[in-house]
């Protein structure tokens, strides 16, 4: 996957051996001196540990990265991040704000930053992630907040990129589909690899979506659609 300007890891956010790669990977481009900086999809952007030491707390970093624990559990995640602080490499939130989204949901710019049919899967893919339980006036909405989190994290890793280094972005697979995420919002000169990280062999994407596929095993079958009709019901 070397030389690149910008590397995404797109993972399986429930799968541990993911984020165990994800550690590896950081220490790895750490230790060769091939590391700009490590930005996350975990954490929003303008968090950041670039005004931190290596030998900071892990408080520290946590602090300063206004980690969510609920949302992702610092015991997964942490030894990516710590990897890079130790070896005195940035870590950068690149994830869109909470408090933007209202005006993302609002913004119909954001429909003609994916080719039309890049568009149409983008809005199917948010119709099946909510186990087709929203209704069809939030499709645009929603569609519009997941492109959004990929421009950000996009305008992220450009503003981070260095001549000679590569900027790692760790997210969820979704965000790193060549053909719908990230990728196609990052500027045309920075040289792009991705890898999807995939736990089983059963794999429905696109051969254009990743570079490579890097398979891990299996995991139990799981539901993610039980119980999700409660979540989404109107409230009385």
């Amino acid at each position: 996957m070397l030389p690149a300007d910008v590397l995404v890891l797109g993972e399986q956010h429930d799968a541990a051996e993911h984020q165990r790669i994800e550690q590896q990977v950081v220490a790895l481009l750490a230790a060769k001196g091939a590391l700009a900086a490590v930005a996350l999809e975990m954490a929003d952007t303008g968090a950041s540990t670039s005004a931190l030491k290596p030998s900071a707390t892990e408080q520290q970093v946590r602090n300063a990265l206004n980690w969510n624990d609920k949302g992702w559990p610092w015991a997964s995640y942490g030894p990516a991040v710590m990897a890079a602080v130790r070896a005195g490499v940035p870590v950068l939130g690149a994830n869109l704000p909470r408090a933007q989204m209202p005006a993302s949901m609002a913004d119909s710019q954001l429909d003609t930053r994916l080719p039309g049919p890049a568009l149409k899967a983008q809005q199917q893919l948010i119709r099946i992630g909510h186990c087709n339980l929203l209704p069809e006036g939030q499709i645009t909405p929603m569609t519009r907040i997941q492109i959004a989190k990929d421009v950000t994290m996009a305008n992220t890793l450009a503003q981070a990129a260095l001549p000679g280094k590569t900027v790692l972005l760790l997210a969820g697979s979704g965000h790193a589909d060549r053909l719908l995420g990230v990728p196609q919002h990052l500027p045309s000169d920075l040289k792009t690899k991705v890898i999807r990280l995939r736990a089983g062999t059963a794999g429905n994407e696109s051969p254009e979506a990743f570079d490579a596929v890097w398979a891990t095993p299996a995991l139990p079958e799981k539901d993610y659609c039980e119980g999700l009709d409660k979540t989404l019901a109107p409230k009385p």
